[in-house]
C-alpha cells in the first residue's frame, strides 16, 4: 500500500509499505478514506520529535471503512464508517475507567522510553514516534486500529468525511482547550495560535458562552478565519500582546488564556523569545515557551491558562511566581478524545458546529510531501490539509 513515511528532518516520502494485518483479537483494519496533516505532525517534520525511525508511517487524524475485524470485536463490523481517535486506549485500566483515555496504562509498548523523559508514560499514539508506541499512522491507504471496541466511533449515515474527520483530534482538542477555561457567560478568552486547533478553540469558546475571544497570530489568512468566527484579532508582530490584552480588559486580564502553539512558535522579536531560540539551536534548551509566559502574564487573577500546544521537555524562565501568587490554574494534557467524541458528534449532527470551515487544501497521498511543506511554511493560505488516499 501507499503511505507517507518519515526519512529525517524535512523529508517525507510517499512510498510502498506492507499492508497492516490483524495482530490481536481486538483489532480492526480500516481502509482510509480521509486523513489529515496535524500541526503536531510538523514537530516530526521539523526534526524535534525524538525516537522517530526512517520509514515510520505518519499521521494520527484518520477515518475510513472497516475491512477486517478481529474475533473479539463486538461494536464494529465490516463496512462500518468510523473516525479513529489519535490516542490508543484499552478501556479497562485505571485511567480509561475514569474517562482519561490519553493516560492509558496499557497501550504504549514503549512506556519505558517515555518514562525516561517524563517519569511516567501517556497512552500510545498513532504515527508519533517510538517513545509513544511506534504505531503505524493513518496517512496511508490502510490502518490497523488496536482496542477497536474502545476507540473508533461510527459515522452517521449522511455525514460527510469532511464533517466527521476532525473528531479524531483537532475538534476535541480545541473544545477541551476552551472547556478547561471554565467559561461563564460573558467571559473573555484569549487564544494564542490560530492554526487548526486554535480555530476550533475559538469557536468552541463562543459555543461555551464566551462574550469576547481574542485571537493572536501573525498569519493573515489565519487571522481572517478567526475574525470570521467573531474573534478580535491581534497580530503579535505589531504590538505587545500582554499590554494590549490588559488594556482591552481594563487591566484585569483575560478570564481564560489558551496556548494552542506549544514548543515551536513563529519567530518573535521579544528578548525572551530570541533567547529561547538560541538555547534550542545550541542544545541548551528543549522548548520555547514564550507563548506560555505571555498567557500567564495576560491571565486575570484566579483565571485559567489552558495548554494544548505540544511541549516535549523542560522550559526556562516560566513566571511561576506570578501564577502562584495570583491564583492561576494551569490545565493541560493530550486530549482524551474518546471522552468528547459523542458530544461533539452530536454538535455536528444538530448543526451547532461545522468543522469543515478550516479545510483549505486537499490532495492525494502522493501530494503529501508538498502539502507538508505548504502547511509548515504557510504557503498559499494553507491552514488545514486533508488527504484522500
Amino acid at each position: 500500500m501507499r503511505a507517507l513515511t518519515f526519512h529525517g528532518k524535512g523529508r517525507i516520502k510517499c512510498e510502498d509499505v506492507p499492508e497492516p494485518k490483524i495482530e490481536a483479537a481486538g483489532d480492526v483494519v480500516i481502509k482510509v478514506t480521509s486523513c489529515a496533516i496535524c500541526g503536531s505532525d510538523l514537530h516530526i517534520y521539523n526534526g524535534v520529535m525524538p525516537h522517530m525511525h526512517h520509514g515510520d508511517v505518519l499521521g494520527h487524524e484518520t477515518m475510513g471503512e472497516v475491512v477486517e475485524a478481529g474475533s473479539d470485536v463486538t461494536k464494529l463490523r465490516v463496512g462500518d464508517r468510523v473516525v479513529v481517535p489519535f490516542s490508543i486506549a484499552c478501556g479497562e485500566c485505571f485511567f480509561c475507567k475514569r474517562g482519561l483515555f490519553s493516560g492509558c496504562e496499557r497501550s504504549n509498548p514503549d512506556s519505558d522510553v517515555a518514562r525516561k523523559y517524563w517519569m511516567n508514560s501517556p497512552a500510545g499514539l498513532f504515527g508519533y514516534s517510538h517513545m509513544l508506541g511506534g504505531y503505524a499512522g493513518g496517512q496511508a491507504e490502510y490502518l490497523r486500529v488496536p482496542y477497536a471496541d474502545v476507540g473508533p466511533i461510527k459515522v452517521p449515515e449522511g455525514m460527510t468525511d469532511d464533517q466527521a474527520l476532525f473528531l479524531s483530534d483537532i475538534f476535541p482538542t480545541g473544545y477541551m482547550a476552551a472547556e478547561h477555561c471554565d467559561i461563564r457567560q460573558g467571559d473573555t478568552i484569549a487564544v494564542w495560535g490560530c492554526g487548526p486547533v486554535g480555530q476550533m478553540a475559538i469557536r468552541s469558546a463562543f459555543l461555551l458562552g464566551a462574550e469576547r475571544v481574542f485571537a493572536i497570530d501573525c498569519v493573515a489568512e489565519r487571522l481572517t478565519m478567526a475574525a470570521e468566527a467573531g474573534a478580535h484579532c491581534i497580530n503579535f508582530r505589531d504590538c505587545d500582546v500582554v499590554e494590549v490584552l490588559l488594556d482591552k480588559t481594563r487591566g484585569r486580564g483575560a478570564d481564560g488564556c489558551i496556548d494552542a502553539v506549544g514548543t515551536e512558535p513563529d519567530a518573535m522579536t521579544s528578548i525572551d523569545a530570541m533567547v529561547d531560540q538560541v538555547k534550542v539551536a545550541t542544545y541548551v534548551g528543549t522548548d520555547r515557551p514564550v507563548v506560555l509566559r505571555q498567557a500567564i502574564h495576560a491571565c486575570r487573577n484566579w483565571g485559567v491558562v489552558s495548554v494544548v500546544g505540544v511541549y516535549g521537555g523542560y522550559i526556562d524562565k516560566l513566571p511561576f511566581g506570578s501564577a502562584m501568587n495570583r491564583g492561576i490554574t494551569i490545565r493541560t494534557g493530550q486530549t482524551p478524545v474518546q471522552r468528547y467524541m459523542p458530544l461533539l458528534l452530536n454538535h455536528i449532527e444538530e448543526g451547532r458546529f461545522d468543522p469543515t470551515f478550516v479545510i483549505t487544501h486537499k490532495g492525494k497521498l502522493e501530494d503529501g510531501p508538498d502539502l507538508y511543506r505548504a502547511f509548515r511554511d504557510k504557503l498559499g493560505g494553507c491552514v488545514k490539509v486533508v488527504l484522500q488516499p
